[in-house]
Order: structure tokens, then sequence, then C-alpha cells
């Protein structure tokens, strides 16, 4: 079916704001914004066909715009922390726009998730965002020039394909941010839902949420998402990684075929209504964060407040300060190059 585009409000400025929507046969449909690429809504059904909401967000663009936590957007450049606000690449030190304490986090103070993209529709329920990033702007090196194609198939299946070019050296690292919660946005918390994700390992954080360099094993711990496991079985462990966290908020490490391969990284399931979200993804590690900072001062889309584990993310992305640590997969982006990188959420039904 066609991607269908209504109006969404203007910003301040004058400039309008487009909502288009994607549907599929199997049900699932996906509202997505030209502000900041965000998923507003993934309506999915349950086992007996009944449609809820799946992702938080908020009711209009003013909320968006003026209080989002980066409900569904599209972060960058640098998608998750970059300590002190700074990097050296090829003996020249940037300083970024730091809004995360003494750190950069997901792009800035005027990040990706805040900026208007423009958007086309490039063939049944598939449009294609792009945004233009001066050289300098959040202090990042570069004109960039960014695509990212959401695709949605008649399967349930959301494809997001990210590219990107530079004119000068820089670092990218690119995420979606939504939160999901399979027994719907407005259900209450997800720690009966249960997760699933391929990684060995994780990324120990310091008290301000920057990976120590450690790259240490889940085995033994509640990092094990190796089996299924409902999300809440060992929040509340004394774990010292937990308690700093106040919950999830890690990089868990992927394990991978190839460097770059599609790989499975992760599945949901909620047991009450049978929906199923199975995630895949090129990127080397995905961001495991459970809301923690929800405190109810946040009203929804389905007019009721979210409070901590309201619900749960899975950003695939590249690790966190990894243009500040050699040991960790590059996120540098040259000129002549282009930067490409694919995750599919599949929305389904367990019976």
């Amino acid at each position: 079916m066609p991607a269908v585009r209504t109006s969404y409000g203007t910003l301040p400025d004058g400039r309008g704001v487009d909502c288009w929507t994607l549907a599929s046969a199997a049900g699932v449909s996906v509202e997505i914004l030209t502000y900041g690429g965000i998923i507003a809504a993934v309506h999915a059904p349950d086992r007996d066909g009944r449609p809820a909401n799946v992702v938080l967000g908020l009711p209009d663009l003013e909320a968006y715009r003026t209080r989002n936590r980066f409900f569904g957007t599209i972060t960058g450049r640098y998608a998750n922390r970059i300590a002190g606000g700074r990097f050296t690449l090829d003996g020249t030190t940037y300083e970024l726009a730091r809004n995360n304490g003494a750190n950069a986090l997901h792009g800035g103070v005027q990040g990706f998730d805040k900026r208007l993209w423009a958007a086309e529709p490039t063939g049944d329920a598939t449009i294609r965002l792009t945004y233009v990033s001066a050289d300098g702007e959040e202090g990042y090196p570069g004109r960039l020039a960014v695509a990212v194609t959401y695709a949605l198939s008649d399967d349930g299946t959301l494809r997001i394909d990210y590219t990107a070019t530079t004119d000068r050296p820089t670092v990218l690292n690119l995420t979606n941010h939504s939160y999901f919660n399979l027994a719907g946005e407005a259900s209450g918390d997800v720690l009966d839902q249960v997760l699933e994700i391929a990684a060995d390992a994780y990324l120990p954080t310091d008290a301000g949420a920057i990976p120590t360099g450690e790259v240490a094993t889940v085995t033994g711990t509640p990092f094990d998402f190796r089996e299924p496991v409902p999300i809440g079985a060992r929040i509340t462990e004394a774990h010292p990684q937990l308690v700093q966290a106040c919950g999830y908020d890690h990089c868990l490490v992927l394990r991978k075929s190839a460097p770059g391969a599609l790989d499975r990284a992760a599945r949901a399931v909620d047991p009450r209504s049978g929906r199923t979200l199975t995630v895949l993804t090129t990127e080397p590690g995905v961001q495991l964060y459970t809301g923690n900072h929800l405190d109810g001062s946040l009203v929804g889309r389905g007019r009721r407040t979210y409070r901590q584990s309201a619900g749960f993310c899975l950003e695939t992305q590249h690790f966190p300060d990894s243009p500040n640590r050699r040991e960790f997969p590059s996120t540098v982006l040259r000129p002549g190059e282009t930067f490409r990188s694919t995750t599919i959420f599949h929305f389904g039904v367990e019976r």
C-alpha cells in the first residue's frame, strides 16, 4: 500500500511537519514524523487480532519539540555518549556540545532528533528521509549527507536502512531510539515481557555511563539474556552496574557471523498478548535501556503517564565512546566512503 502523508503541525519558524503512515497486509502500521525521523506509533495485532500501539510516544508536536526523551527518534551524529564531549581525529581535537553532564549524548543539544528531515515516498509502504548536517554542527567535523529509509513489508517487518557520506573525516553512529511495550504503550511496565539477546559480553560503565574499556562476560550476571528471561527477573539485583544505572542502560556486544553481517540480535515476547518483536542488525552492539529515568512527568499518547520501565529500548549501534577507544570497532567515516547500516524490526505473534 502506498505511504500516506498527513500534516502533523508547524514548527515555530513556520515550517510544516508531516506524518507518513505505512501499512501492511499483516495489520501492522507505522507512523513516522519528518521531525526527528520519529517513529510515533507502531500498531500491531495481538494473537486475537486486536491492534495496539507498541511504542511509547507523545501526544503532539509541541510535546515532541520541548519534552521528548528521544522517543522514536533518529539519534546522531553520534548515538549514545562521547566522554568529556570531545574526541581527537587525525591529530585534531574536536569539542562537542555537552548535553549529558560533561559528556555529549545522542548528537548534542540539537541532534538529528530535533531536525526537520525531507521526505519522499520511494515505493509501496516505503519513505526516504534526508538531512544535510553542516560542517561544525554540534561540534562535529564535515558536511554530512544522511538518508534513512523506512520500508514496511506485508509480513509486518519494518526495515531501516541508513546511509551517509561526508566531505571531511568525521565520526558517525546512528540508531533508532524507540521504546517498546508489546502489551501496548499505555498498559504499564514491561517487566514481565520476555527478552533474548544474542550477546556473550557487555560493556561495564563508570558513573557517567561511559564504558570503562572492559568487555565483560555476561555469564553469571543479570546481563545474560542468551536464553529468554523476563526483563524484570533480575533488574532489582544488587549488581553494581544495575544499581549505578537504576536498571539496564548498557551496550551488549552482539554475536556476529561476520563484521557487518545482518544477524539476529534480539527477540522479545509479551506473554499476555502474544506479540513478538524480532530484531536483526548489521551493527556490533545493542544498547538495552529500560526507561530508568521516566518519572511520571510525561503523559504519553495514550493519555497515561510514563514511569520507570514503561518501555524498553534496543538501540542497535556501535559502541559508546568509540572515538576515544581504539580497542572498539571504528566509527570513523572518511570522504569517498559510504556509511551503511541496517536494522530490522519484525512484529509478529506467538500463539
